[in-house]
């Protein structure tokens, strides 16, 4: 039981990485007029293999229902978040606590997370029943 908690956590770690590393190195080639709008077209994007590969190196070794597993990655996500995306990345650029958390682009990537999550680890529970 900690032994799952703690691996679904490692991999929560690992998804919110690879999810913040591509936001940032968007900015490094401009396609769009708005940088803000094209890191988080970009996180909207990236997250969909992040979260599967996180999904799936949890399954390789640990054992929890999808919806226990998504819902962990979007909460270690958030504090994450808390701790460090907004104090590090936003405040220094001039936003604050209360324009990241109160933007929409903010919750449809947490739905979008969850979902994915929920839905490749139902696909690899039965594909690992099977």
């Amino acid at each position: 039981m900690i032994r799952n908690r703690l691996l679904s956590i490692a991999s929560a770690i690992l998804v919110w990485a690879l999810a913040v590393s591509f936001y940032l190195l968007s900015f490094y080639a401009p396609i769009l007029d708005n940088s803000e709008q094209q890191g988080n077209v970009v996180l909207a994007l990236a997250i969909i293999p992040s979260a599967c590969l996180g999904t799936y190196l949890f399954y390789r070794k640990g054992q929890m229902k999808p919806s226990a597993l998504a819902t962990t990655f979007v909460a270690i996500a958030a504090v994450l978040d808390i701790l460090v995306t907004v104090p590090v990345f936003v405040i220094p650029a001039g936003g604050t606590y209360s324009e990241f958390f109160k933007d929409p682009m903010f919750y449809f990537i947490v739905v979008e997370f969850y979902c994915v999550v929920l839905f490749y680890g139902n696909h690899l529970t039965k594909t690992l029943k099977a």
